[in-house]
């Protein structure tokens, strides 16, 4: 029998003592251990067993990942659909691409595209700051980020915002992709950067090489994730949030929506950079096809069905819709694009925080009773419906 406990003057009872919430250094010990467990995934399980291509392709899904995370940061805390992605992406890529077919042409030579071609005789002007690492390297994270600050200064400051924001994004992302095609005998037109072979002095060819990219890339998305945690719980997070939930509220309070907007659409399209950096050498080429509309949809669309509003939601949605792309699209190479649209569509009605909101689910009790997932996703069905 449970026995009451009661107030000794008005015999009421007595309600049982809150349980403590959880401090920083809990949290910071959970962050760690989930740290722990990811580099210990990704350096020591992967490798062990996938084979070399499988790790290739993991290694180009942690590329997506990168600017997974990127959008997490910009969409599921700033509020801030961003549909052009791939342009941030194509930059980094290209800029990398342009000082390694520079690199494999050797000093003062023109790289073999330009030479098939036969539209030029020299080395363009625009291309020879890319010969130096000193250059390449920075512009593959500057340069996207120098892009977006343009374009978020002008549109922030305007109070673009909503679906407004995301058709000029994807409008972009479709100018790009035009300019590149139409400038054959520079980028390549259709067919891009390809055929690269070296990297930083070492062969892409050789498997152990291939292995070092991997370990760089999957260091490289720990370092973005920490980068993003530790943004989404300071003070700049806090803020971010309440101008997505309140952005005249926010201002009313003496701050300025736009700049806080800016600081995470800046930091977005650095980190799609560094990752449309690190693709180049996993892949070995960088073409118009990756950076269009139609990725940038897709960027979007992982970070969506992993939970937007989570720090590892992204990136596990980013992974797991870009391996589902290459799974089925072996099988079912004329529908993949239906079956993607159809997936972004079931999770945006019936989950609309994505698959990270399923753990959130089942630890809510209502009524005191813990209903079945059936009947949560039902009633969340019901709350979307018109």
């Amino acid at each position: 029998m449970t026995t009451v406990a009661r107030d000794p003057v008005t015999a009421d009872p007595v309600p049982p003592p809150e349980k403590p919430a959880a401090g920083p250094s809990r949290h910071r010990y959970r962050a760690a251990v989930g740290f722990a467990f990811g580099a210990a995934l990704l350096f020591a399980v992967a490798p062990l067993l996938l084979s070399d291509f499988r790790l290739s392709l993991l290694a180009k899904y942690l590329c997506v990942a990168m600017v997974a995370v990127g959008i997490g940061l910009a969409w599921g805390r700033g509020g801030m659909l961003a549909l052009g992605q791939g342009v941030f992406f194509g930059l980094g890529g290209y800029a990398m691409a342009m000082h390694l077919k520079l690199a494999d042409a050797g000093p003062g030579a023109m790289p073999d595209f330009m030479l098939l071609y036969g539209q030029l005789d020299e080395l363009p002007l625009w291309w020879r700051p890319f010969a130096s690492p000193w250059f390449a390297l920075p512009a593959t994270v500057l340069l996207p980020m120098a892009v977006a600050f343009v374009l978020g200064s002008l549109v922030f400051r305007r109070r673009v915002r909503g679906a407004y924001f995301a058709i000029l994004s994807q409008a972009l992302a479709a100018a790009m992709v035009i300019l590149l095609i139409g400038q054959q005998g520079t980028t390549g037109g259709t067919n891009g950067l390809t055929d690269i072979q070296g990297f930083f002095g070492y062969d892409l060819d050789d498997p152990v090489n291939q292995r070092m990219v991997y370990f760089i890339i999957a260091g490289t998305l720990l370092a973005l994730l920490a980068l993003a945690r530790h943004l989404m719980q300071s003070r700049y997070g806090e803020l971010l949030v309440a101008v997505r939930d309140g952005e005249e509220r926010v201002r009313f309070l003496g701050y300025d929506p736009a700049t806080v907007k800016l600081v995470a659409y800046v930091v977005a399209a650095g980190m799609a950079g560094l990752a449309g950096a690190l693709f180049v050498p996993a892949v070995g080429i960088i073409s118009p096809a990756l950076i269009g509309i139609v990725p940038s949809i897709e960027f979007v669309i992982g970070v969506a069905v992993g939970g937007r509003a989570t720090l590892l939601g992204p990136v596990l949605g980013a992974v797991a819709v870009a391996w589902a792309r290459t799974a089925l699209s072996e099988r079912f190479p004329g529908t993949w694009t239906y079956l993607q649209g159809l997936l972004f569509v079931v999770v945006v009605a019936f989950l609309p925080g994505g698959l990270a909101s399923l753990i959130g689910l089942a630890r809510r009790r209502d009524d005191g009773e813990r209903p079945g997932l059936l009947r949560r996703l039902r009633r969340r069905a019901a709350e979307v419906s018109p």
